[in-house]
């Protein structure tokens, strides 16, 4: 299984690095994936990127949180920063703003952003939508969570619908396997001063078709468990065992031992 995986995986990167120039846009698809760069109209070293002043006060206050010869330690949360401020990517740009400000590299700063899959080199909606893939969440049914929101919106994994609002992504274990499965929703829909990232569990292939709508309405939806029997990581109906304050060993008494 592992070996055909793996057969598999080469032989789609060697179709990417086998196309034609003319048809970079469609390699770029693969950019999330693979660790390499293709300048574009849209993302390239040559055009100006900067924080506003608004996030450069931002990003002081994230420097202070290290010492002064450890400024590239704050990589993670500039970068962070950057991508909420420029509606959900890292152009190359911003990269190149980000080592200016910790004073390394920019070599530095692309190790990082090609490392974390949570940073987008290509752009994504402005509701970018996330479902968790590994196992518990697989065996739930996220891969019928997926296709359901795939279908609805009329894109592939990754694409962005025309109207540039919605763009659908895969993420690994997003730490809540007892409420499968599970989407994730970064809204960068108000810029980095009205960004939020919120989790929506127990989910439907109904239910996320719902959540695309109410975020087409502009509602905000409450996060967590999306089933009414539930609350919290609760069992459904409320319940039933540890009611009351379980007794005490009767050797924590030290003297009753």
């Amino acid at each position: 299984m592992l070996a055909r995986l793996t057969a598999r995986r080469l032989q789609e990167i060697r179709h990417v690095f086998c196309r034609p120039c003319t048809l970079q846009r469609d390699s770029r698809s693969f950019s999330t994936a693979l660790n390499y760069h293709l300048d574009s109209p849209d993302n390239n070293p040559d055009l100006p990127w900067e924080f506003t002043n608004v996030n450069k006060e931002k990003a002081k206050e994230i420097l202070s949180h290290y010492p002064s010869n450890y400024k590239q330690s704050a990589v993670i949360p500039l970068l962070d920063l950057a991508q909420q401020q420029h509606g959900g990517w890292l152009p190359v740009s911003a990269m190149n703003a980000v080592a200016k400000v910790v004073e390394v590299a920019p070599i530095r700063v692309y190790e990082v952003a090609t490392f974390y899959s949570m940073f987008n080199r290509t752009k994504v909606g402005k509701y970018h939508l996330l479902v968790c893939g590994t196992t518990p969440c697989m065996i739930r049914g996220s891969r019928d969570i997926e296709a359901a929101l795939l279908k609805h919106l009329g894109v592939k994994r990754n694409e962005v619908t025309k109207d540039g609002l919605f763009s659908v992504g895969e993420m690994e274990c997003m730490g809540c396997c007892v409420n499968a499965p599970m989407i994730t929703v970064a809204d960068y829909s108000n810029g980095s001063e009205g960004y939020t990232y919120n989790y929506y569990e127990d989910v439907t292939p109904e239910r996320v078709v719902e959540i695309v709508e109410m975020l087409k309405r502009g509602e905000k939806l409450p996060p967590g468990t999306q089933n009414p029997k539930r609350i919290r990581s609760g069992p459904e109906g409320g319940n039933t065992t540890l009611l009351t304050d379980p007794k005490p060993p009767p050797c924590r008494d030290l003297d009753a031992c």
